[in-house]
């Protein structure tokens, strides 16, 4: 049976909403070299410089995606549901000393990774020291001499400007395009 689109509640009555107060230039090209900065960190594995980006209470979570019908109208994120990372700083430093022990075989040889972060937008927040950053990613990851994984998605990231003027990550929500990892392991960091 054909839709007639004119029924349609998005073709009867469009939503305009008024656009977001534009950030300030200066802010919007510091957000974007702190996210550029942090993928150049986590490409060359320097974790510890990375983890120091970090503010002290960060939430960093990447939740399970479900393939769903658009009827289930569950929530298709769900913190009650499984999560891929749903980490505090001490579980972000457990892991990168997991990586870099040397008795972590699926590290050695080390895997070698590109981050590539684009279509980044940045919000002002109601605190004044608080910004909400939008992005796009794709990471490559090597493995071996053949192997070779990718992974995609978008994060929402809020970032706090911290006593010394410097930015923070404060919390980090990850949506993959992949609803099964294909990868042996995820051992990186997005």
């Amino acid at each position: 049976m054909p839709v007639n689109l004119g029924e349609t509640p998005a073709l009867r009555k469009p939503v305009t909403l008024p656009p977001p107060p534009l950030p300030p230039r200066e802010l919007v090209f510091e957000v974007e070299q702190f996210l550029y900065r942090e993928a150049r960190m986590l490409d060359d594995e320097r974790y510890q410089e990375w983890l120091g980006l970090m503010t002290e209470d960060v939430h960093y979570w990447m939740p399970g995606i479900q393939a769903r019908h658009r009827r289930d109208r569950k929530p298709r994120l769900d913190p009650a549901r499984m999560a891929f990372f749903d980490d505090d700083l001490l579980n972000m430093r457990r892991r990168v000393t997991r990586f870099l022990d040397p008795t972590a075989w699926a590290e050695d040889p080390p895997t070698r990774s590109c981050h590539v972060i684009s279509n980044i937008e940045v919000e002002l927040t109601e605190a004044p020291d608080e910004y909400r950053a939008y992005s796009a990613f794709v990471n490559c990851r090597g493995r071996g001499e053949t192997e070779e994984y990718w992974l995609s998605g978008r994060r929402k990231d809020l970032l706090r400007r911290v006593e010394d003027g410097s930015l923070r990550l404060a919390s980090r929500e990850i949506v993959i395009t992949q609803t099964v990892l294909l990868a042996k392991n995820l051992n990186v960091f997005l």
